[in-house]
This record gives C-alpha cells, sequence and structure tokens, in this order.
C-alpha cells in the first residue's frame, strides 16, 4: 500500500535492544493508523494488564497514512498507552510537525516497552535509532529540553518530550512536542508514561517522502478546498480556537466556577476571548505543518507582572479551564499558566480543573491557608492560580495530592469533595458544558478515555455542522434528546477516523466532508474507500477501544456516567438556553444503535460484523 512507510519502530528500554516491524497491509486496511492501529497494537500486546506507571505498560507514537503527504492539516500524531490518570485506554492527539518528522525518518511508529536504568532519550533518523544519555537534561522544562536535544541531534530535527511534571510522575502531564510552538498530547497523563520508563523524550528527523499513489489526483482536490477553509476559516485564523468564548458564555456553554457557577459572566469574559487576546498582547499566528488555517497564537505581555512574557498563547480550553473555571479573567495571569503548563509539560485542561476543585475545596473549608503555602485559593484569584500550577507541575505540597487527578485527590482530601470532582473515568472535563448540548453527556460517558468532547465532537453537529451523507442534514435542536445517543455514535466513529488517517478536525468547519477525506485516501493509498467503509471502520476502531477497556476492568454500569452535579445542578441565569440532561433515555439509544446489549457490552454478532471475532472470543 502506498501512503505507509510499512515499518514501524520496537524499542525496548529495559535491554537496549531495538527492531524493525513490518505491518501487514490487512492491518493497515482495518485499522488505518494514528489512533486505530496504535489501539490495536495496545490490544495485541496486552498492554491492559499493565500497571501504567510500570515497565510493562506500552506506549506508542503513531502517525497515519495522511502525515507527511500534502493532505491539509495532516501535521498530527497519536500518543497511547494504558493511562495513570483513569486506568484505562489513553490516547492523546497533538498537532505540528513531529509526526511528519517520524514518517520522514522511515517510521510509521514507535513503540516503546520497559524501563531504562536511567534518563535517556530517543534519536530517530534515516539511519535508524540510538538510545542517548539524558542524565544532563533531567530535570529540565520543555523548551530547555528541545534546545539541548537539538544541539546534540541536528538543529532541523522536531522532538516530543517532557518536563519536571514528567519526571515526576504527574498523572496528568503531557507530551510536548515542537520546542516552543507547545503542540501537546495533553490528555490521559502520557507524559508520566514517559517519566515512568525514564524516557525524556524522542527527537525526529529524516528526508524520506511517503509514496503517494496519485499525486495528480490529490494536488487537484487539495489546491480547490485549501481555499475554501482559508476563506470559512479566517476567524479561526484571526482570533484562534477562543475566537466564540463570548458566544459560548452566552448560550450557557462556558462552564464557571468548576462547573457550579449559575450567574452571568459576560462582561468577564469579554475580557479573555481571542479578539481580546489579539488585541492586547497578539503578535502574530503559526499553524502545524500542511495547515492552512494557523490557529496557533503567538503572544507578547506588555504590562503587569508578567511583563516580557511571550511564545505561545492560550488556546480556547487553556482559556476556560485556567480562566472562566476558576472565575479568573486576568488574562496576563492565564497567558503565564499557559507557559508555565508548557514548561513543565501539563495538560492545561486537567490543571486548570484541578485549581478550580481546590479553590472550591479552599471556599468549603476542606483546605485551609495552612495547606495552600499561604496563598488566599480563592475564586478569581489569578496569581493564586498561577502559584497552584507551579505547585502541581512540581508535585510540591498541595500540589503533589492535586497531581494525583481529580478523582484520586477528591479521594484523599475527603469531607464531601468527591461531590464536586468533575470527571468521567477519572478524566477531568474539557470545556464545554453538557447541559448546553444534550448529546455531549453521553458523549463524555461512553468516549474509551474519559470526559472528551473531541472523541465525537457531536457538540458542534448541535450547534453548525452537517454531514448529509451520514444521513446528517440538519442541525438539531441542541436541546432536544432525540436521536442524540445516535448523533454521538455517529460522530464518534468519523472523529475516530480522522484521528487514525491523522487529519484535524477543524476542516469539518470549513467545509471539509466525508467524500473529500475518502478521495483523499484513495489517491494517497491506492485503496477505494466509500462512505460506508469509512464509517464502518471508524466504528471498528471504537469497539476496539471498547474491548480494552473491558479488558481492563471498565464497567458500563458503574462508568458509562457524567457526575452528579451536570445532572441535577441546573444552570437558570437569565439569557442561557440549558437543561439537565436526561442520561437514562439517551443511553438505551445510544446502546441499541451501536448493536450493543442493553448493559454496555458490544454483542458478539456486531463484533463479527466489523471482523473482530479474535477479539470477541477474549471478552467473557
Amino acid at each position: 500500500m502506498k501512503g505507509y512507510m510499512n515499518r514501524i519502530l520496537n524499542v525496548d528500554l529495559s535491554s537496549g535492544k531495538t527492531e524493525e516491524e513490518t505491518i501487514s497491509e490487512d492491518l493497515y486496511r482495518k485499522f488505518i493508523g494514528g489512533s486505530g492501529l496504535g489501539t490495536k497494537i495496545l490490544y495485541d500486546r496486552k498492554a491492559y494488564e499493565a500497571e501504567p506507571l510500570s515497565a510493562d505498560n506500552v506506549l506508542i507514537f503513531m502517525t497515519g497514512p495522511f502525515a507527511n503527504t500534502p493532505a491539509l492539516t495532516s501535521g498530527r500524531h497519536e500518543v497511547l498507552a494504558k493511562s495513570p490518570l483513569t486506568g484505562i485506554f489513553g490516547e492523546s492527539d497533538s498537532g505540528g510537525t513531529f509526526g511528519p518528522a517520524l514518517k520522514r525518518a522511515g517510521y510509521d511508529g514507535v513503540v516503546i516497552t520497559g524501563k531504562s536504568d536511567g534518563p535517556v532519550y530517543l534519536w530517530v533518523s534515516e539511519d535508524g535509532v540510538e538510545i542517548r544519555d539524558a542524565k544532563h537534561i533531567w530535570g529540565k522544562d520543555v523548551f530547555e529540553t528541545d534546545a539541548a536535544i537539538r544541539s546534540e541531534t541536528a538543529d532541523k530535527a522536531v522532538t516530543s518530550c517532557i518536563g519536571p511534571s514528567g519526571e515526576k510522575m504527574v498523572r496528568m502531564a503531557a507530551v510536548i512536542n515542537d520546542g516552543r510552538a507547545a503542540r501537546a498530547a495533553g490528555r490521559c497523563g502520557l507524559g508520566a508514561v514517559l517519566g515512568s520508563k525514564n524516557l525524556k523524550g524522542i527527537a525526529a528527523i529524516g528526508n524520506q517522502k511517503t509514496p503517494i499513489h496519485d499525486k495528480g489526483r490529490l494536488s487537484g482536490s487539495i489546491k480547490e478546498l485549501a481555499k475554501m477553509l482559508s476563506e470559512k476559516l479566517a476567524g479561526m485564523t484571526n482570533f484562534g480556537t477562543a475566537g466564540g468564548l463570548a458566544t459560548f458564555e452566552e448560550m450557557g456553554s462556558l462552564p464557571l466556577q468548576n462547573w457550579k457557577g449559575s450567574e452571568r459572566w459576560n462582561n468577564e469574559a469579554a475580557k479573555i476571548t481571542g479578539a481580546t487576546m489579539a488585541e492586547k498582547m497578539g503578535v502574530g499566528n503559526y499553524g502545524c505543518e500542511r495547515c492552512v488555517i494557523r490557529c496557533g497564537r503567538e503572544i507578547k505581555v506588555k504590562s503587569g507582572p508578567y511583563a516580557g512574557l511571550e511564545g505561545a498563547g492560550p488556546e480556547y480550553e487553556t482559556l476556560a479551564s485556567l480562566g472562566s473555571l476558576c472565575l479568573v479573567s486576568d488574562l496576563e495571569a492565564i497567558a503565564m499558566a499557559n507557559d508555565l503548563c508548557n514548561r513543565y509539560g501539563l495538560d492545561t485542561i486537567s490543571a486548570g480543573s484541578m485549581v478550580a476543585f481546590a479553590m472550591e475545596a479552599f471556599e468549603q473549608g476542606i483546605i485551609s491557608e495552612k495547606d495552600t503555602d499561604g496563598i488566599q485559593l480563592t475564586w478569581g484569584n489569578g496569581q493564586a492560580m498561577v502559584e497552584t500550577i507551579k505547585m502541581i507541575g512540581e508535585s510540591r505540597g498541595l500540589g503533589e495530592v492535586l497531581a494525583k487527578g481529580v478523582r484520586e485527590a477528591a479521594k484523599i482530601l475527603g469531607g464531601g469533595a468527591e461531590e464536586f470532582a468533575i470527571h468521567s473515568s477519572g478524566l477531568e472535563f474539557p470545556l464545554h458544558d453538557a447541559r448546553a448540548y444534550m448529546s455531549l453527556s453521553v458523549g463524555y460517558a461512553t468516549s474509551s478515555r474519559g470526559a472528551c468532547h473531541l472523541a465525537g465532537l457531536s457538540h458542534a453537529f448541535e450547534r453548525m455542522l452537517t454531514l448529509p451523507e451520514i444521513g446528517l442534514n440538519e442541525v438539531p435542536d441542541r436541546m432536544s434528546v432525540d436521536n442524540k445517543g445516535k448523533l454521538t455514535a455517529l460522530a464518534q466513529n468519523v472523529m475516530g477516523m480522522l484521528d487514525s488517517l491523522k487529519i484535524c478536525k477543524f476542516p469539518l468547519f470549513g467545509g471539509l466532508r466525508i467524500p473529500h477525506i475518502t478521495d483523499w485516501y484513495q489517491a494517497i493509498t491506492g485503496e477505494a474507500m466509500d462512505v460506508d467503509a469509512f464509517m464502518q471502520t471508524g466504528e471498528r476502531i471504537f469497539n476496539m477501544k471498547r474491548l480494552f477497556n473491558l479488558k481492563c476492568g471498565y464497567d458500563p454500569k458503574r462508568d458509562d456516567t457524567v457526575p452528579s452535579r451536570v445532572l441535577k445542578m441546573p444552570k437558570t441565569a437569565e439569557g442561557w438556553q440549558t437543561k439537565l440532561p436526561p442520561m437514562a433515555e439517551m443511553m438505551t439509544e445510544y446502546y441499541a444503535f451501536r448493536g450493543w446489549d442493553e448493559k454496555g457490552y458490544p454483542t458478539p454478532e456486531k463484533l463479527a460484523s466489523l471482523g473482530l471475532e479474535e477479539e470477541a472470543r477474549l471478552i467473557s
């Protein structure tokens, strides 16, 4: 097949041995690459049996057939392992240039097992792989690590590495690539898996070209679509992902005060929007490889206690987690906290969620100034938010407790803290309120990695997207529960394919549709794929993840849910259109549409129809 380098690299850090492995064309067809192929490898190597922070866990960096091709927005890769934050399937998608660089070095992916005796990093090039000593960079932040590794390898090499948080095995530690551009595989604490293996990171470089079946066909399609995407997504180019933040507040979708806020925050929200950031501190933008959108923000803080700070600016999820979730409207403080997260190597979604959780614990008297080193951890206190990020990043003081994630931190603190620990399956909520989009509660409950909006992106279909080719002909009423289980499942199947092919989801907002994607797939690989095959492959990948979680001990009756705060605490401010999600009704529809039984388990018949007979036999 074209579109692949037709080999992955296996690295055993315990023995220091490396070997190349050829992947069969059948596996490429069934699982594509990225998220899909990575899941299959995790399952086949029984990563579900491993303790997440042990040498037995399997860590995967995987590209897909679109990576290192002219396909638009294909500068992406997937990082996978059993998550130390949730104890179930863990994956995180990242943009930038690392994925294409790995593929140019000659590999579709790297599979890492074992644990090194001391700190190391991997140097991957067309000459093969070297396991190099990293004692001298252990303890350095992400930006320092990137500079040091490139100085020892090649200036144009691309790194994917951890900072001090990953080394300390903070359970929300991220893997940061592209140096100061700070693109992150943020969710699920996969940076802690690198730390547990004494792996500081990977650097990759190469000049190999990905073989393409029909370059002319691909080029013609891309040229036509690039102009359309540039025009329709100009707002994202100008203001980044935070361009809609004020609109989300108006809709009741912007989470406030650890998800309990029920008073309008419109005046404060205006202080942290993408437009405000562009006006106050914006100095430019940047994009991932093969991107015409360029949503990344370049900023420089011009005044105040953080004056002089410059680099990658916060995106929507960061502005909401470190901002509205904590009632912080100090844009400069949010920018500082974002920079700290990038340097420490922290997921900003989980980190901001932990600060908000700590603020509520402080308000409730569960923790005091004695626990916070004298910090007044009150709502809206930007300086306190910044100092708490430092404690989490360094796993110091109260930060050592918060570094374990909200589920475990609540158990440790006690005093009723579990009532306001907002997560599904141990993964802190992303920043889109399920009381504003009915499908989101189903998506958060059933996402394979825990609470995740990107696994389905179903709320986007409740707001503006359509995909007529799969029957999503019009935008539904976001407050209606009709067909929301079906919508969630269909959207999850689509997004699983995008994460496997390795293409960004944002082009969907600019008019990219499944027939465009299947046309690219055929032009690149030479393999025919229609819309039905696209959707069935996405469904196969999603069911594969479900099987992995069941092998981890996942219990649908216990785990397919969202916190009571989302189900029982209404948002009542004037102007918001929200309601409490009726989970039971939507989940019943979801299970039925998926072809699962009423308990949430894939049926043998469904698995057989997806070509997963062997895996079905392994599930009791």
